[in-house]
């Protein structure tokens, strides 16, 4: 990987990683060159086994997120990245504090970052995580983080776009930065043609074990697919009742329960005319992981296929740590964490639901010292209410405007 700018200390950016799954994040960071390792977290034995085996070399905690003390981190992380489960939650729990532990894990999260205050941040996360809730949830993790002094950036990116891999698979990116020089300089990658085909990822003429294979007399529903499946362009998946053709001609997106109960697996005409689902391998190719990457025996197809189906298109993280790397690079700016006060005002700028950018003003005395500084200003943008927040996303619009948040 080539930047424009070399980096500006002979060492790399340190990264702190959450939710690590089988490390599709730390992956796509560590191949810019840029970046490295030092800490990793992920609960699930299964993906731990994974993860261990293909990088034997990296800290791997196996604790709850919960349980994991922020300053066993590491004291020098330059950058913490997760994609944590996205789940209801309210401005309440952030305000109580962190005993509550009944799944708000973007505020497991928010304490490392608020604790280790990193130079950026990167979070993954599903394509409509901006209206769950209502467009409660992505407004409390907007304001936490922008409330914390980080300038960020959102963008919702599909792999067959953005990471030149066959499958379809949208997914919103969070970047921040701890001063708005880095912010200003960072980019998201530009869209790039698909040019990975099919058979680059899977293997339509190799013989495999039987259990991938559909036959007549084993599945009930076989002849629907015999009758359905004639193409090799495409991948076809069988959804309960019917089977479904992507026309698109890539891979569906990647479910976690794609090796559950016979649907949503994605399926495949070979070149012997037979009728088989993708082996676990296929699926990471499918999220582009290389082609060395290692498989753990011992494992079972389920719980690999839930690996792959959780995990990320690496390519598509490999350009924005690129992005992200070269910001870093570049900026002088210094962190602004020394901004506190009891009323903040956020700057928010949305590009319709899957694209904006989002910071924190500054500080005030007041809400009406607040209301004021933004009457004086030339551009007259509006202050939102919540309501009225929740209604401009319902809406899906776009457009800027200013939202207030009050410490107590």
């Amino acid at each position: 990987m080539t930047n424009s700018v070399s980096s500006t200390s002979d060492r790399k950016y340190n990264i702190a990683a959450f939710f690590s799954g089988v490390g599709g994040i730390e992956l796509g960071f560590e191949q810019t060159d840029e970046f490295r390792v030092v800490f990793a977290n992920e609960f699930d034995k299964y993906a731990r086994v994974t993860y261990a085996l293909n990088y034997p070399d990296t800290p791997l905690d196996s604790r709850d997120i919960h349980a994991v003390p922020a300053d066993e981190i590491g004291d020098n992380i330059d950058v913490i990245v997760g994609g944590f489960p996205c789940q209801a939650f309210s401005i309440a729990g952030y305000r109580k504090g962190f005993e509550d532990d009944r799944g708000d894990l973007f505020f497991e999260l928010l304490r490392m970052i608020e604790a280790r205050k990193p130079k950026a941040i990167f979070i993954e996360n599903v394509k409509n995580m901006v209206g769950h809730d209502h467009g409660n949830t992505f407004k409390v993790i907007r304001e936490a983080l922008t409330d914390n002094n980080y300038f960020i950036k959102w963008k919702v990116l599909n792999g067959k776009d953005y990471g030149n891999i066959p499958q379809n698979r949208e997914r919103i990116y969070i970047v921040g930065f701890d001063n708005k020089e880095a912010y200003d300089l960072f980019e998201f990658p530009e869209e790039i043609a698909l040019t990975t085909s099919l058979k680059e990822i899977i293997d339509f003429s190799g013989e495999k074990e039987r259990v991938y294979y559909y036959e007549e007399g084993r599945q009930n529903f076989y002849d629907q697919l015999k009758e359905s499946m004639t193409s090799q362009d495409t991948v076809y998946q069988w959804r309960r009742q019917y089977v479904r053709e992507n026309k698109s001609g890539v891979v569906p997106t990647l479910t976690a329960n794609m090796g559950t109960g016979g649907h949503n697996v994605p399926l495949i005409l070979t070149d012997s005319g037979r009728i088989r689902k993708l082996t676990p391998k296929e699926t990471f190719n499918a999220q582009g992981y290389p082609k060395d990457f290692k498989i753990p025996e011992g494992v079972s197809n389920g719980q690999l296929y839930k690996q792959a189906g959780n995990s990320v298109v690496v390519p598509v993280i490999r350009r924005i740590a690129e992005k992200i790397a070269d910001a870093l690079n570049q900026s002088k700016g210094q962190s602004q964490f020394d901004r506190e006060g009891q009323v903040g005002l956020i700057y928010t700028q949305m590009n319709g639901p899957f694209e904006g950018e989002s910071y924190l003003v500054d500080y005030f005395s007041s809400q009406a010292e607040a209301e004021q500084f933004v009457a004086n200003l030339d551009e007259a943008l509006p202050i939102l209410s919540r309501d009225d927040y929740l209604t401009f996303v319902k809406k899906k619009s776009s457009g800027a405007f200013y939202s207030l948040v009050t410490n107590k």
